[in-house]
Parts: C-alpha cells; sequence; structure tokens
C-alpha cells in the first residue's frame, strides 16, 4: 500500500548578474523544489495527467528569476511557491529550499572592483520555504560556517568513569563548523535579518568565556533572541572540530603550546533548538 509521496527537482543551480552602470550584483543559488499533493495516481496506474515535469519546475526557477531580479532568497522562495500552488490544483503543499553561495567584490587598490568577484568560502545562505494553501513557514540560515577561538574556552569538570581517558582543560582552541535555521515571524526585513542573526552569532561566539561548546551554543542562541525580536525559534548545529596539542618538546623544543593537529573524525556533535517561552 502506498504511504506517502513527495516529488520535485534539485541541485537547480542559478547565477544571476544584475548589471549597473558603476558595477554589477552577482546573486549564486542552488534551488531544490518538493511536490507534496495528490499524486497516487502517478505511481499505482502509470497516469501522468496531472504531474508536473520536474524539468518544468527547473524551467520556472529561471522564468521567476527573469522576471523580477533576485533580492532576497526568503520572498523568491514565497513567490515560486504561489506560482505553483496557483497552477497545480492537485498540489497540497510545495517546499523551497536555497542555498546562497555568497560572494565578495575583489579589492583592488583598496576599492571593491565593479565585476570581479571572490567566493566566500564554504560558509552558505539557507532558506526553507514550505507553503501551503492556509499558511507559509519561512525558515532562514547559515551552513559550513568555520569559526576558531584560541583563548577563552575551557573544558573541565565533566563526568568520568573506566573508560575516560580525556584530560580537563582551562585553555583551548574552540573551532567548529556552525550550521544555524531559525525560524521567522510574519512581516520580516529578510536580509537586514540575515545580517543582524550572523553578526550576533559572531559576535556572541568571540566574547563568550566557554565551559563547553554546549555552554557557548546556548549563549549564541539565546543573544539571537534577546536581540532580534524577528527570529521566533533558533536550531544551532556545532560539530567540535578538534585542534589537538603537539607536544614539541619530544623533539627537544620549548614547547610553547603553538602546534596543533586539526582532526577531522571522530568529533563531539552538540546542537540545540531554542525558542521564546
Amino acid at each position: 500500500m502506498l504511504a506517502e509521496t513527495a516529488y520535485g527537482k534539485s541541485g537547480v543551480r542559478l547565477v544571476q548578474v544584475t548589471r549597473h552602470a558603476d558595477h554589477h550584483a552577482l546573486r549564486d543559488m542552488t534551488v531544490a523544489i518538493t511536490f507534496d499533493g495528490d499524486y497516487d495516481a502517478c505511481y499505482t496506474d502509470g497516469d501522468n495527467s496531472h504531474v508536473l515535469p520536474t524539468d518544468t519546475m527547473k524551467n520556472t526557477v529561471y522564468a521567476m528569476a527573469a522576471k523580477e531580479r533576485l533580492q532576497e532568497p526568503e520572498p523568491f522562495g514565497i513567490h515560486l511557491a504561489g506560482h505553483f500552488l496557483d497552477g497545480n490544483p492537485r498540489l497540497r503543499r510545495v517546499t523551497i529550499d536555497m542555498r546562497e553561495h555568497l560572494w565578495n567584490r575583489i579589492a583592488v587598490d583598496g576599492r571593491e572592483h565593479g565585476h570581479a568577484f571572490i567566493r566566500q568560502g564554504p560558509e552558505c545562505r539557507t532558506a526553507h520555504v514550505r507553503v501551503d494553501r492556509q499558511e507559509a513557514i519561512v525558515q532562514a540560515g547559515i551552513t559550513d560556517l568555520v569559526i576558531l577561538k584560541s583563548a577563552g574556552s575551557a573544558f573541565s569538570g565533566f563526568l568520568r568513569d573506566e573508560y575516560t581517558t580525556l584530560a580537563e582543560t582551562r585553555d583551548r582552541l574552540l573551532a567548529t563548523s556552525l550550521t544555524a535555521t531559525w525560524r521567522y515571524d510574519s512581516g520580516t526585513a529578510y536580509g537586514p535579518a540575515w545580517h543582524a542573526v550572523r553578526r550576533t552569532l559572531l559576535e556572541t561566539f568571540a566574547n563568550h568565556v566557554s565551559e563547553s561548546v554546549q555552554h557557548t551554543l546556548y549563549a549564541m542562541g539565546r543573544a539571537v533572541l534577546d536581540e532580534i525580536p524577528d527570529v521566533a525559534d533558533i536550531h544551532l548545529v556545532m560539530p567540535n572540530r578538534h585542534h589537538l596539542p603537539v607536544d614539541v618538546s619530544r623533539f627537544g623544543l620549548e614547547d610553547r603550546k603553538e602546534i596543533f593537529v586539526a582532526t577531522g573524525e571522530p568529533y563531539g556533535l552538540i546542537q540545540a533548538t531554542l525558542r521564546r517561552p
């Protein structure tokens, strides 16, 4: 018996160059579309009469971007979802997931070049728009934001058992690849809100005196809720990117605690959701 279905188009790459008189603007996104509706007959009977081809979904992304220049991913996702709902009566809910790949202008002689860009690294801006015929849920986020602090971080006083070998420390490197997802209340100015959340997360990470990754994660999420009223809740994922000290005294050298080895696996994975009461 068919229990649940969904279909759509993923990995739709969209790059838009907007040419102004004195500079160009670049938006670079990957879009995924998911349809949830009454499409059982396609699976059970091979009846495609109500199935919008996923190739059409891809073309719609390009057409909507051409009709209205991209400004922020969230309103683009809402507009795209509304278009699909209007044209597909069997569709109950559509989900649009977007990853914006961030670029900066290249500086030449202290000034930003008008049409030359450099990719900002692995960090992406994310947006998740889920729209049905009653409501729209809009989430924004950041993924692969790699951050590190070389002081102000400790891990001690933890539970020990017969298998514990980890040494306590009051001074360690704290590094993570942050993923954060937050839900907006309605009426949000999406661009300024996204930049405000990102700035708050980074400033709190830098300034917080940390007793653990959990301790700093909570402080970061709490700061966002305290300072940005448009955010209803926030989910943070912070894998602990371990940097293990290398004792160079074994080589007959003075050990100034300056040499570390960065390890990929295994790693601690810390996450939590904070929301307003």
